[in-house]
């Protein structure tokens, strides 16, 4: 990584002497106000006015009627999957989950979150391709996947990066086929697709407080509804599924997955500066797009007709005729420098020599070691085991593992400096020569 800092390419820059983050949290001092509060008066456990506070305003911020504030974004999908598991095949005996045995549809191109918990229910993920148009769900390999498991009843779609994917027709195919839909809205708070809120277009949604996300908490999250009675069953389940007698009873399984005020209080303390984080985001991502317009790259896709993304994470994709030789294994990652062409690891790794946080697109969860015996559906139908030896081929559709390949994702900072972003700028066009 040092032979960077020596190499002729990039002669005249030096490391940045703090770095630059993908990500980082950004506090504004109001934060402090509410955890001091929570302190003084004592209530720090997983009940008090900063709880109440944040489960309204998210509530009204989204346009749900009930917001129920949670340890974290993954135990919102948890409980939103279990729930929704519930409501299709009925409570479980105790020590089995709600999907056992049971298909579920998912995002292939997503962080593992999204899909663990169909695991932690019973379930068996199947993965659905992603498209290039917004890098989300394909409703074309949805449809197929419905041809192949007419079965499945329950989906569970990601919005990537902050950007809100073909709702619509997921929407619609979902209703063809009375399959439920989980939302999750954990990277596009804020985010608008006609005009509504991401988090609104699930049967349940979540939202994700993590330390990157565009508001946070440190951590925590939020399970969406609209039913009363679902915001009910997901706060017994979140403080131990406690039942209604004078001693501790339990009927049903519970978790500890409620968020605790002292949380609560620095999402307080965030959401009142959840547009100015957009905006500042927004600003990254143009900046981008107008500093690497002379490469043979493009940023990441935007449904500008329908959507208005949060400006999460800013990537870019290389063109296929622009990528150096890249190989990449379980761990390891091989590639040889050209001019005129380069690859995410010689980008990636260049920006860290200087530095500067970027990271890979996430890995598709079809090409998981974890998840690689799982079923997976691209647009022209079943994506495993598509190669023969004695029979002359098409081209293989895999949208997602392409992304991969040629995407990064780039410091997105919203603290980031347009000094600092323009060398940034910079050192990718240095990759080049």
């Amino acid at each position: 990584m040092n032979g960077f800092l020596e190499d002729l390419r990039f002669k005249g820059i030096k490391p940045f002497k703090n770095k630059v983050w993908l990500s980082s949290p950004t506090m504004h001092g109001s934060e402090q106000q509410w955890i001091e509060e929570a302190i003084r008066t004592n209530w720090v456990s997983t009940v008090g006015e900063n709880i109440d506070e944040v489960e309204k305003k998210v509530a009204q911020i989204i346009g749900r009627r009930y917001a129920v504030a949670l340890s974290a974004g993954t135990a919102a999908l948890h409980l939103a999957i279990k729930l929704c598991g519930e409501k299709i095949y009925g409570q479980p005996v105790v020590g089995h989950g709600t999907l056992e045995g049971k298909r579920v549809f998912c995002s292939d191109m997503t962080f593992d979150a999204t899909v663990n918990p169909v695991c932690y229910e019973g379930g068996i993920p199947i993965f659905i391709d992603t498209e290039y148009d917004t890098w989300n769900m394909d409703p074309v390999a949805l449809e197929k996947a419905f041809d192949i498991y007419p079965e499945v009843r329950l989906i569970v779609v990601a919005h990537l990066y902050g950007t809100p994917g073909k709702v619509d027709e997921i929407r619609e195919i979902a209703k063809k086929h009375n399959a439920l839909i989980i939302e999750d809205a954990a990277e596009s708070f804020g985010a608008t697709y006609k005009g509504v809120q991401t988090g609104m277009f699930g049967d349940v949604s979540i939202l994700s407080g993590n330390g990157n996300k565009i508001v946070t908490g440190s951590v925590g999250g939020f399970f969406l509804a609209d039913d009363v009675e679902d915001a009910k069953k997901i706060r017994k389940w979140s403080t131990q599924s406690r039942e209604d007698a004078a001693w501790y009873q339990h009927e049903e399984l519970g978790y500890n997955y409620r968020m605790s005020n002292i949380i609560a209080g620095i999402l307080r303390g965030q959401l009142p500066y959840l547009e100015e984080h957009i905006a500042q985001k927004k600003v990254v991502y143009e900046r981008y797009k107008e500093g690497l317009k002379d490469l043979p790259v493009n940023m990441n896709p935007i449904d500008v007709k329908s959507s208005v993304p949060n400006y999460w994470l800013s990537c870019m994709i290389i063109d296929s005729d622009a990528m150096c030789k890249m190989v990449r294994g379980e761990r390891d990652v091989l590639y040889v420098s050209s001019s005129g062409c380069s690859c995410p690891t010689e980008i990636l790794a260049a920006l860290s020599a200087f530095n500067a946080e970027g990271r890979p697109i996430w890995k598709p969860m079809h090409m998981q070691p974890i998840y690689r015996m799982h079923g997976f559906v691209t647009k022209d139908g079943n994506g495993r085991a598509q190669s023969n030896l004695y029979e002359e081929e098409n081209e293989i559709s895999d949208v997602g593992e392409d992304i991969f390949t040629r995407g990064m994702c780039l410091p997105s900072d919203n603290k980031m400096t347009l000094e600092q972003q323009n060398i940034v700028i910079d050192i990718i066009h240095r990759c080049f020569e």
